[in-house]
């Protein structure tokens, strides 16, 4: 059984949540090229997604799908 998602307020390093997206998104077959922790605020632990070109936006819409109707 997978475990639950961490809550929004836990202190993750926003480097680590950075690779292991970079790690589910390969395994999917979509590469973010501009998947980065954001630099210009530390202290808020953001992840810049980045800016994606339409095809592959749609691939990422479909594989999430995949993955909320998954049994």
């Amino acid at each position: 059984m997978a475990s639950a998602p961490p809550a929004p307020d836990a202190d993750i390093d926003p480097h680590a949540a950075v690779e292991s997206l970079r790690v589910a998104l390969d395994r999917a077959g979509i590469v973010l090229p501009s998947l980065r922790a954001d630099p210009a605020s530390p202290s808020l632990r953001l992840v810049e997604l980045g800016r994606v070109r339409a095809d592959v936006a749609l691939r990422l819409a479909h594989a999430l799908e995949r993955r909320e109707t998954a049994p």
